[in-house]
């Protein structure tokens, strides 16, 4: 089964800091919503933009060391995982109607 976006960055986050699978998850999900985002439609760059700018300040009230630093890890694993792993395809509407289009 194709792994998303979110159970890629989620799995790294968990490997790369001290929480557990449901913590990371959960700290994941309140950033992702915090951001209007949903997590069936998540794209690499809103995904980017969300650890970025959210999840430094979401690690560092959950005592994440070096927050900043554990997001860019965070996502350079998330692009090399985008490059070598089946992701799951968006649903989202434009994305749906490049698959039918063959763009």
């Amino acid at each position: 089964m194709a792994e998303t976006l979110f159970d890629i960055a989620a799995e790294r986050l968990e490997e790369g800091t001290e929480m557990d699978r449901l913590e990371a998850r959960g700290t994941l999900r309140l950033a992702l919503k915090e951001a209007g985002l949903d997590v069936q439609n998540l794209s690499i760059p809103q995904l980017q933009a969300v650890f970025e700018k959210l999840m430094p300040r979401e690690l560092e009230a959950r005592g994440v060391a070096d927050a900043a630093a554990t997001c860019k890890a965070v996502m350079k694993e998330i692009a090399n995982a985008a490059s070598t792993t089946e992701l799951k395809a968006s649903n989202s509407p434009d994305e749906i109607f490049k698959r039918l289009g063959g763009s």
